[in-house]
Parts: C-alpha cells; sequence; structure tokens
C-alpha cells in the first residue's frame, strides 16, 4: 500500500516484511498514540496529510482524531514563532514502537521538517505519545514520551478522543489535564480533520 500524496516517502521494505501477513486482519494490534504539530506552511493541509500517510502505513488503522486546537509555541519567547496547529491520532497497528518511530520519521521528513534547533518552528512534528502500557526509558524512543503528561496541547485534544486514557506511569489524562489546565489552547471549530475511509 502506497500513500496517495506523492511527496511521502515509501514504507521502507523491512518495515513491510515485518507486517506482511498481519496487514489485512491486524492481528493482535497495540494502541498507539501520535500527537501532531505543524507551525509552517499550509498546518491544516499538513496536519491531514501526516494523518492520511499514517493511515497508508501498512499494519497501521487510524481509529479516532482529535479535533485541531491552535496553540502557542513550546519553549520559546512569545512572538517569535507562528502557532502551532494540534492534534492527536489514536491507531491500531501491529508495528513495534521503533517501526512505528521509522514511519513517524519518514513522514516528517517528506513534509520537509528541518531540525536546526530544538524547539524550533517545523512543518510537522509526529511524536509516539503512548504505545499501549509501554514504559521504556531507551534514550531513542522514550515511552511514554518524557513531556506528554505536562503538556496541554498533548492532553486536550486526547482526552476528546478518549476520555478514559491514561499516561502510562503519570495516571489518567483527566487529572494530569485538571492540573495542568487548557491555557493557551484554543479550539478551532472552524478547522476539522478527516477520519481516512
Amino acid at each position: 500500500m502506497t500513500s496517495s500524496d506523492p511527496t511521502v516517502q515509501p514504507v521502507p521494505a523491512s518495515v513491510v516484511e515485518q507486517v506482511d501477513a498481519a496487514d489485512v486482519t491486524l492481528t493482535n494490534p497495540k494502541f498507539a498514540v501520535i500527537s501532531l504539530g505543524s507551525n509552517l506552511g499550509n498546518r491544516l493541509e499538513t496536519l491531514q496529510g501526516a494523518v492520511d500517510a499514517l493511515e497508508d502505513t501498512p499494519g497501521v488503522r487510524v481509529k479516532a482524531v482529535s479535533p485541531v486546537y491552535e496553540t502557542e509555541p513550546w519553549g520559546v519567547e512569545p512572538g517569535t514563532q507562528p502557532s502551532y496547529f494540534n492534534a492527536v491520532v489514536i491507531l491500531k497497528t501491529t508495528l513495534p514502537p521503533d517501526s512505528l518511530l521509522e514511519r513517524g520519521h519518514a513522514i516528517e521528513e517528506a513534509f520537509e521538517r528541518v531540525r536546526d534547533e530544538r524547539w524550533g518552528p517545523r512543518t510537522i512534528d509526529v511524536d509516539i505519545v503512548a504505545y499501549q502500557d509501554v514504559v521504556s526509558q531507551d534514550p531513542v524512543l522514550t515511552l511514554p514520551h518524557p513531556r506528554a503528561h505536562e503538556r496541554a496541547f498533548v492532553l486536550v485534544p486526547w482526552h476528546d478522543i478518549d476520555p478514559e486514557a491514561k499516561v502510562p506511569g503519570h495516571g489518567p489524562v483527566v487529572e494530569l489535564l485538571e492540573a495542568v489546565g487548557r491555557e493557551g489552547v484554543a479550539a478551532r471549530a472552524d478547522l476539522e480533520l478527516r477520519l481516512p475511509e
């Protein structure tokens, strides 16, 4: 299966081989939560392109897409970067975490994500927030995402599509959200991401 967007790089052969038999039925799938963010270019179009590219990945099925929120950039002085559009996606997948990370990086590269500076502006950010109940301190892919529990731009849209969700090792999203608050996270009711058919 390939993406309908010609700018998205093909899935690496190694990933395809891992899920060749499981792609049709998604035998024993895991749930993963992905955070998407964009503050350069056509932000909504890029977010939709990332959702579609995830769905086009063998062994991945997009099960839920959150509403779109507009937020100020994290970790930088106010007014120094454009605001972000953020959303959260819930997947069912047979891919192991490292292969899902590989696919996320491929999507970022396809949309010309530049990594010149920490907290720098970006066309797209594809972060694995959580993968089932996995807790891992692997420096390549820490699970859950080490700052997800303190980021309202992750917690708010995640809570929208899974009110009972928990961040492994940190507790229920609803309680984390109460502690963090919703300040700076503005709902964009005029914008919508489509759930792939």
